[in-house]
């Protein structure tokens, strides 16, 4: 029952994984790209999947509001509903708790929330967050937790905490087991070692498929983000996958993947096509830029993306000016093809032992620049 996952590789705390799920494997490390209302925007399911990507992100509670649980179990599932036939995961509807802080109140027994659509009022339990993906079908369910946004205070985040390891404990005892799906813990504790230690034993206890690394990327700086996973993975168990939520930039990835995290989603690759920034080998392009007007190159040289393969950088500017759909969906192709080409040559270094040399050469030419001649 439940999932599978082996390390098949390792250079220093960098793992090479293997995570088995009914709707197929996932290779680690992995990035997620995030189809929040049951789609990647501007992007459709067959692109995705073109683009390398092995799983997708949903988002509880977006799909809690619009279309509704039980209509996307009458269509057959998530996978079903969105011709998407490889692994989901979805979140449990935790990052709401925090990001709509203005529409949702929180007790002990779970949140109640105002519905940013219509204002229609809503509860979510850890109960009803499990009942909710079961609905959904997905592969990999989230534990509902609450996520407190950085700095804090050692005693608000210890609050927190622990009550999201009380909600730990109630999401898993909702959790109906079954061959190919699993459950993910959600490690809390924000900037604080003691607590983050606090959190992984709780965890731990109760006993999950995987364990997630929570409360980061929240306003605290990329610094304290690997202060923190300095030690915070290895605070989890060796034998299931790590997951860090909502992380994020290229060198953000790049740094978790050194302190031994497996998996990712962040919007950055989605949301940055829809605002004219691609990202490349030599660092961020924003396409808009005059320079780009007349220059016949392609937007990254060896990307074998529609955009890069086909399309002049002068031809995408010119979309962009006009405001031509075409441009973001273009864009946004380019980007989730960039981020699971980077993932692909991590795990490619992990198992040949040459991540240092590896990341030494992406640092180095990020920091270059996207140069006129490359």
């Amino acid at each position: 029952m439940g999932l599978k996952f082996e390390v098949v590789a390792k250079d220093g705390k960098a793992r090479r994984g293997k995570l088995v799920t009914k709707h197929g494997i996932v290779n680690t490390p992995a990035f997620m790209p995030v189809g929040t209302c049951a789609t990647v925007k501007a992007m459709l399911p067959e692109s995705v999947a073109a683009t390398g990507a092995e799983i997708l992100l949903g988002n509880t509670y977006h799909l809690m509001l619009r279309p509704g649980a039980d209509l996307v179990e009458k269509m057959g599932g998530l996978h079903k509903f969105m011709n998407w036939n490889r692994p989901i995961l979805t979140d449990s509807g935790g990052f709401q708790v925090m990001s709509l802080s203005g529409l949702r109140k929180i007790k002990e027994d779970g949140v109640s929330f105002a519905s940013h659509v219509d204002g229609k009022k809503y509860f979510l339990s850890p109960e009803e967050s499990m009942k909710i993906q079961h609905k959904l079908d997905s592969n990999i369910t989230m534990c509902l937790d609450e996520c407190v946004k950085l700095p804090a205070s050692h005693d608000v985040v210890k609050k927190s905490m622990e009550m999201s390891m009380r909600w730990a404990k109630r999401s898993k005892d909702a959790f109906i087991d079954r061959d190919g799906y699993g459950i993910f813990g959600i490690q809390q504790g924000g900037d604080y070692k003691d607590l983050r230690a606090y959190s992984a034993e709780k965890l731990k206890e109760i006993g999950f498929d995987g364990y997630a690394i929570g409360g980061l990327a929240v306003g605290e700086g990329q610094k304290t983000m690997f202060e923190v996973l300095d030690y915070a993975p290895e605070m989890l168990p060796d034998d299931k996958p790590r997951y860090l939520m909502g992380v994020g930039k290229p060198d953000d990835i790049l740094g978790a993947v050194l302190r031994g995290v497996d998996m990712f989603d962040c919007v950055m690759p989605t949301r940055s096509g829809r605002t004219s920034q691609a990202f490349t080998r030599f660092g961020t392009i924003n396409i808009r830029n005059s320079r780009h007007k007349e220059d016949p190159r392609p937007l990254e040289e060896g990307c074998d993306c529609p955009l890069c393969t086909n399309y002049s950088r002068a031809y995408i500017h010119h979309l962009q000016k006009a405001n031509e759909i075409l441009a973001v969906m273009l864009l946004t192709w380019h980007n989730v093809r960039y981020y699971q080409r980077l993932m692909q040559e991590l795990r490619n270094a992990i198992e040949n032992h040459i991540l240092q040399e590896c990341a030494k050469k992406l640092i180095n030419d990020w920091q270059k620049g996207d140069i006129e001649e490359l």
